[in-house]
């Protein structure tokens, strides 16, 4: 009896894996990259900034959400910033609600099927998503669109490496700012399967449904002559920092890599001394540009 109960319990776990793998099969691992949570937990309001909605149209008419955060005192800037593949802008904005106080204002926005966005999220969706926010605030008449920076944290370095590649507006850009980047979604997808039993026999088939068209390290070259800044923690755990090199490499100059000393997944940022960096850095390329 123990036996036969054993051998029912180990065909109900390689059931259960086959019904994943062929969710898999007939979908694409891509589903793998989105975690998007609808409820916004919180406004800009409630930790003290001052804010508004922004609501825009991606080239497909999806209706998308983002928040304009101003700066506190006489911008130096506009930063543009993406996030992560999960939750919505509520809860990252822990990256960002710094920087009003130096002097930036600040957008940043939800992909189609996160936060307040319509739709759902897919992988051509949330890079057309992206371009459309480049253009929302480059047509705004109440900023220098001169002075405009691009910052993206994991899912969002992914995607602002490629919306910036294809944007109409890239000569005008000041720089990009990529945190805790991957250089591939097929090899990123690969790795991630791979490291789990279950699924490590199946990572390259099922790696392979991943498109690897909007991939950074394929587009970041297209990036100069605009300045990039790649920024890694050395102990990231979820994206090794063999990712944020190999995207160097394929990158052209101007180019800055900043490795930070036992920094865990996109909190580099959570260092006051790395923010003081940062906001030096943007600091001098945007007296160079002057």
């Amino acid at each position: 009896m123990v036996y036969r109960d054993a051998r029912m319990a180990f065909l109900l776990v390689i059931a259960r894996v086959l019904c994943v793998l062929a969710i898999f099969a007939s979908t694409g691992c891509t589903r793998l990259f989105f975690m998007p949570l609808h409820e916004l937990v919180r406004t800009p309001t409630e930790i003290g900034l001052d804010y508004e909605d922004v609501y825009f149209n991606a080239a497909d008419g999806v209706r998308l959400h983002g928040w304009w955060l101003p700066a506190e005192k006489v911008a130096q800037g506009t930063v543009v910033f993406f996030h992560g593949n999960a939750e919505n802008i509520s809860t990252h904005i822990g990256s960002v609600y710094w920087l009003p106080a130096a002097g930036f204002n600040v957008f940043m926005m939800d992909y189609r099927g996160y936060g307040l966005s319509d739709g759902a999220p897919s992988l051509p969706g949330i890079h057309a998503d992206a371009i459309a926010a480049l253009q929302t605030v480059m047509e705004r008449t109440d900023i220098d669109t001169s002075r405009v920076v691009v910052l993206g944290q994991s899912l969002g370095a992914a995607v602002s490496i490629y919306a910036v590649a294809h944007s109409p507006y890239r000569p005008r850009f000041k720089a990009l700012i990529v945190d805790s980047v991957f250089a591939s979604y097929r090899q990123i997808t690969q790795e991630k399967l791979g490291a789990l039993w279950l699924t490590w026999p199946f990572q390259w088939p099922l790696a392979l449904t991943v498109s690897d068209d909007f991939s950074p390290a394929k587009a970041v070259a297209s990036i100069a002559p605009v300045p990039l800044l790649v920024i890694h923690g050395t102990g990231d755990q979820v994206i090794p920092i063999a990712h944020a090199h190999q995207v160097f490499a394929s990158a052209n100059e101007p180019k800055t890599l900043w490795e930070i000393p036992g920094a865990q997944h996109i909190q580099a940022l959570r260092n006051v001394e790395i923010r003081r960096r940062l906001v030096a850095y943007l600091a001098g390329l945007l007296r160079r540009a002057e």
